[in-house]
């Protein structure tokens, strides 16, 4: 199908950032766009869409979840990180059956698609239940099993947790046209031992996947890191091999200058979780010396237990001003750095190379956001009013592989009711 957006401001992306667009059209060819300008097409279109009083930008990339944890929002509020995970979020999550995990990712799609995400990266246990709720919603994902182990006895060849992960990936990897990728992942420094890693990273290797983790979130775990090791997470990743593969680390908040060469030398992604990090206390990670080294620097969520939304329009703000104010310079990070951050860094880092930008050729992966409400009037520079001013209720369409999956409060792919009755059902049977 061939359908004509018409009316609509554009930010088409540009090698130099984004361009604007004013009253503009974009052509979508299947699911691919085909035409961006500001005068109509002359090639004929099977549907055209009036998107008058509407803003067109690449469709969020959320590069660093844990969908199913919208059951525990909330939850260990005003807990430093060790203690929230270690002593509240671990035992809840025991508990959870994979009708559970699905009804939890289901949530999650839908605050992500209603609030302009169209892909994201998740951590989770149970991911097929997240795989299946994917595959059915029309979104994209990247998605693991990540890899524990608390018994340092434990021989690698025994870890149920990696051979789940290897499966997961024999079965779902590139599903559903390429909409669901299968990444692999190592949780944490802290909760796997040496061996694991070692071997695991040469599987990852040999398959030529990505690897998610988690670094240096806290200053605790990354001094007890120094303590045991005599290195930092990122060099204890780095010995063990797990930056030879396409590595990616979420957080990333008390990286060192050394930790950040490493990165650059290794090719290693950073995803940048402005909201988790403040809510649990854990610091301001080093953006701008990240980007000056030219690491590609995502951006995040995080989980609803940690942040305690799914907005990336929010995130994007939160990355927009919070390293202006502590640095107390407003030009540290632009609107286009956070733009990029949350749309084409986050399509890289997924080894998605056909989507996070509005350009023709690429993904018609789009969000539209709704330039009517007060806050966002007038339009003078579209970069920063989508940084500054947009709400996640803003959005009025979200589109994936030129296929319309929200409109206007508008669930096209997913039952919300359903998802409601099947969500209180596993509340239900977890806290009463």
């Amino acid at each position: 199908m061939r359908r004509l957006l018409t009316n609509c401001g554009i930010l088409e992306s540009t090698d130099a950032g984004f361009a604007f667009i004013e009253k503009g059209f974009l052509g979508i060819d299947g699911a691919f766009i085909d035409y961006i300008g500001a005068s109509r097409p002359t090639a004929a279109y099977d549907e055209e869409r009036d998107m008058s009083e509407t803003l067109l930008i690449p469709g969020l990339v959320n590069a660093h979840t844990h969908t199913p944890m919208t059951l525990l929002r909330g939850v260990g509020s005003g807990l430093p990180l060790q203690s929230w995970l270690f002593d509240t979020v671990f035992p809840i999550e025991d508990r959870l059956t994979p009708e559970m995990i699905r009804a939890g990712t289901e949530l999650a799609l839908l605050e992500m698609l209603s609030t302009g995400t169209t892909s994201f990266t998740d951590m989770y246990m149970g991911p097929e239940e997240t795989a299946k709720a994917v595959l059915a919603s029309g979104m994209k994902a990247n998605l693991c099993r990540p890899v524990q182990c608390f018994d340092p006895s434990e021989p690698p060849e025994e870890n149920f947790r990696v051979r789940e992960s290897l499966a997961l990936y024999d079965k779902y990897h590139n599903a559903g046209d390429g909409r669901v990728k299968i990444d692999f992942c190592v949780h944490a420094e802290y909760t796997c031992t040496a061996p694991v890693v070692k071997v695991y990273a040469g599987l990852v290797r040999e398959r030529g996947g990505n690897l998610h983790i988690h670094m240096s979130e806290t200053e605790k775990e990354h001094g007890e890191c120094v303590e045991k090791y005599g290195v930092t997470p990122a060099g204890w990743f780095a010995g063990l091999g797990a930056f030879d593969a396409r590595a990616f680390a979420a957080h990333c908040v008390w990286v060192t200058e050394e930790d950040m060469a490493l990165m650059a030398q290794y090719g290693v992604s950073a995803v940048h979780c402005p909201s988790s990090n403040m809510k649990l206390g854990s610091g301001f990670a080093p953006v701008r010396r990240m980007l000056e080294r030219g690491l590609n620097v995502a951006l995040g969520t995080d989980g609803a237990a940690s942040n305690n939304n799914l907005n990336m329009l929010e995130e994007l703000h939160l990355a927009s001003v919070i390293h202006n104010g502590f640095t107390g310079d407003p030009t540290v990070i632009k609107p286009a750095d956070t733009l990029r951050m949350a749309t084409v860094n986050g399509a890289r880092l997924q080894g998605r190379p056909d989507t996070g930008e509005l350009r023709i050729g690429k993904k018609a992966d789009i969000a539209a956001i709704s330039l009517r409400s007060p806050h966002m009037r007038p339009c003078l520079d579209p970069l920063a009013l989508v940084c500054y001013s947009a709400q996640g209720g803003d959005v009025v369409m979200t589109m994936v592989d030129g296929k319309i999956l929200y409109d206007n409060g508008r669930f096209l792919t997913i039952d919300q009711e359903r998802v409601y009755a099947d969500v209180e059902r596993a509340v239900s049977a977890l806290y009463r």
